[in-house]
């Protein structure tokens, strides 16, 4: 499996592109601020084909570049229908007034083709199977991607902004709710081996047996008690 990972724009937003190899298709996961040219660096280094973009949530940091990424390979965009809203009107989901600038000039609003994400769902995108778990908390539509354990391969979660390596995604923008995010931790994160590799929106690459002994976060949710307090980061 191929993996190309970069932090993209002003927030530091992970992009990924995943490939069963180099030279084959590919989905792009959270194409965010200014991450066009590093999306298209890596599918000419790679040789790949772009044939989704998918999304962890709806925040601008991690969809500003949808517009572009999408038109450029003509590939349909897919997001949970409670973040859809936040393609087209960004300020609203910071919390924002309508007017206030957002770093400057940024291409807002839907692709061509959207299509929504669901609970439960496996989309067959790439020759890959990509699990889809509805995980609110950072925001309403929140979603995690999950690849199975395969040959020399450990299982793989894309967490968006719900778990980072020693912390979790901020509760305290529109849509956010600690006592959510704390559910979706439990439910998503808690049952995965410890084995499985963590990719988040932000920061390094953890595993989810570190951050079950470490993360403060998930530490508590495992007790069963409230969540201690840690820096959350993450729009």
């Amino acid at each position: 499996m191929l993996i190309a990972g970069f932090p993209a724009g002003a927030w530091g937003t992970n992009c990924y592109l995943v490939a069963p190899a180099a030279g084959e298709e590919c989905v792009i996961i959270d194409p965010g601020h200014q991450a066009a040219p590093g999306v298209e660096e890596a599918v000419r280094k790679h040789r790949l084909k772009p044939v989704a973009v998918v999304l962890t949530h709806g925040h601008i940091d991690h969809v500003a570049s949808v517009v572009p990424v999408c038109g450029a390979h003509d590939v349909p965009a897919w997001i949970h229908p409670e973040d859809r809203y936040m393609m087209s009107d960004p300020e609203k989901a910071l919390g924002r007034s309508i007017g206030m600038p957002l770093l400057g000039e940024l291409t807002v609003g839907e692709p061509d083709d959207v299509k929504e994400l669901a609970d439960g769902a496996k989309l067959q995108l790439a020759g890959l199977e990509f699990g889809v778990s509805h995980a609110p908390g950072h925001t309403k539509g929140s979603v995690t991607f999950g690849l199975p354990e395969a040959a020399d391969i450990p299982p793989i979660l894309f967490s968006g902004d719900l778990l980072f390596a020693g912390s979790i995604g901020r509760t305290d923008l529109p849509g956010g709710d600690m006592a959510e995010m704390l559910d979706s931790l439990a439910r998503v994160c808690l049952p995965l081996d410890d084995s499985t590799v963590v990719l988040s929106g932000h920061g390094p690459q953890t595993t989810i047996g570190q951050e079950r002994a470490t993360n403060p976060y998930l530490r508590q949710v495992a007790a069963g008690l409230g969540a201690q307090e840690a820096p959350r980061r993450g729009m």
